[in-house]
């Protein structure tokens, strides 16, 4: 039997990991931390009986992705399917609100009405096109070539200064840079437009779900399928250099998969010089700075929709939002940062003990920033939920710089696996149609520097492990793993 040794529990490893073991691999995956999930954890950080999501915390993303939907995800855990996907208070006890439901969003956005309809509601009915487009190497013909156009051209209507023409009213405009601003990139570009677009498109087709019980229980059903079919996992196994570790013997089948920085892929002892150029010219880009909050009950926001609403965004206008982007970008945070916040304890008990709450919350940084955001994050929070200061129990801040120490592949902090721009888009980490195969035999990448890129869907891995079988000669289609 042929062995596949992975480097890394995070989704995309874990992914992996459970397609080689259903098609015959001995698979054994590496953890350096000593809990499984990578940005899937959901720990103890704060107080006893508050539980907080260590990265991602809400899955747009997991829903939609393909290699979930094949995997019966949604069989495995428990959604909590909020009928608010995303809200983004503003100044004076307004908000402007993103419902499940299309038509309910865009009637509360008055004279934009027509202009949200038009740039969303084409991409949210034809949402599979959408996923296929975003969820593979771009170097292919789209299989919904017509949804592909749609999707590049409102890509340039909010990723170009016409975005400043898109809509005529401060919550339109302020709904769509809040969900923009998650690609932590310069405002506006393509790319992040390109990835706003996609999360509000999936904002209105299935919602922004998240699981009961945290993050977690997604890293533990992937764990417990892996496990079912011969895999295992090693916690506390940090790997550092590729030259120490047993991986087995390329030309006995054995495959060793990356779920780590390309940088890995560097000390590996057969790697091409110009290889190692294309890697080491790989850019890795603005970082995260978090804090989890333990509080004495719910924030008391002044807009009643908010209190309902399990994501928010908090930067004010669109021009307050872009101005903190850009900050980032030019090296600084804004006094007044975009704030991407979380507030699970909403419909999730477990999350919180009785009357309690958690709220999860991030700025954008500069890689390697050593900023402690906590001041900042708590002041735009009472910005819009006056009395929130006094329900802090207690918190716990990660500057960016200490987030590589947590999870090795998030250099310099930044939780996306590079600069996600549209070079970048393309060359992750090098111009290839199958980038996930490396020139070193048996050796291939599976991490969110590889494509689709940032976001818990399981595809690199998957995408990773289709390569693999592919160049063994095996059936590589969903169908064929899952039956």
């Amino acid at each position: 039997m042929a062995r596949a040794t992975i480097i890394g529990s995070g989704p995309n490893g874990l992914a992996a990991g459970v397609a080689l073991a259903r098609t015959g691999y001995e698979v054994r995956v590496l953890e350096a931390a000593d809990t499984i999930g990578g940005g899937l954890r959901t720990q103890t950080g704060t107080l006893p009986g508050f539980r907080h999501d260590v990265c991602s915390a809400v899955h747009p993303a997991a829903v939609s992705s393909p290699f979930l939907r094949a995997f019966r995800l949604d069989e495995r855990i428990e959604w909590i399917r909020p009928d608010i996907s995303f809200a983004h208070p503003l100044d004076g006890g307004r908000a402007a609100v993103a419902w499940r439901d299309i038509e309910r969003t865009a009637a509360a956005l008055g004279v934009d009405r027509d202009a949200w309809l038009a740039r969303l509601r084409p991409l949210s009915t034809h949402i599979e096109g959408v996923t296929d487009f975003t969820g593979n190497q771009l170097l292919r013909i789209p299989a919904d070539p017509v949804t592909a156009a749609r999707y590049a051209i409102r890509m340039l209507d909010q990723g170009t200064p016409l975005a400043r023409t898109a809509f005529r009213t401060e919550e339109a405009a302020a709904l769509m840079s809040g969900v923009v601003a998650h690609a932590n990139s310069p405002q506006p570009t393509l790319a992040g437009a390109a990835a706003g677009l996609l999360l509000a498109a999936l904002a209105h087709a299935g919602g922004w779900p998240y699981p009961r019980g945290g993050s977690q229980t997604i890293a533990d059903a992937l764990v417990a399928d892996l496990e079912a079919h011969g895999g295992t996992v090693e916690t506390g196994a940090r790997v550092n250099d590729l030259r120490t570790l047993d991986a087995g013997d390329p030309s006995r089948g054995d495959v060793l998969l990356l779920n780590t920085s390309p940088r890995l892929a560097l000390t590996h002892p057969d790697v091409p010089t110009g290889y190692a150029r294309a890697l080491r010219g790989y850019r890795y880009g603005a970082a995260a700075a978090k804090v989890d909050f333990a509080l004495d009950g719910p924030i008391p926001w002044s807009n009643p929709e908010v209190r309902n609403a399990v994501t928010v965004h908090l930067g004010g206008t669109r021009e307050e939002v872009w101005a903190s982007e850009n900050a980032v970008a030019a090296g600084h945070v804004s006094e007044r940062p975009y704030v991407l916040a979380v507030q699970p304890s909403v419909f999730d008990p477990t999350r919180a003990p009785e009357g309690k709450a958690v709220l999860w919350a991030y700025i954008h940084v500069p890689n390697g920033s050593d900023l402690d955001p906590t001041e900042l994050i708590t002041a735009q929070v009472e910005r819009y939920a006056p009395g929130f200061r006094d329900l802090i129990l207690a918190h716990h801040a990660v500057p960016a710089s200490s987030r590589e120490a947590i999870n090795p592949g998030e250099i310099g902090g930044d939780i996306s696996g590079g600069v996600f721009d549209i070079r970048q888009a393309v060359r992750r980490p090098v111009l290839s149609p199958a980038p996930w195969r490396t020139p070193m035999r048996g050796v291939y990448l599976a991490s969110a520097s590889t494509p689709p890129g940032p976001a818990v869907n399981g595809m690199a891995g998957w995408h990773a492990a289709r390569t693999v079988l592919h160049d063994a000669g095996m059936p590589a289609g969903l169908d064929d793993v899952f039956g």
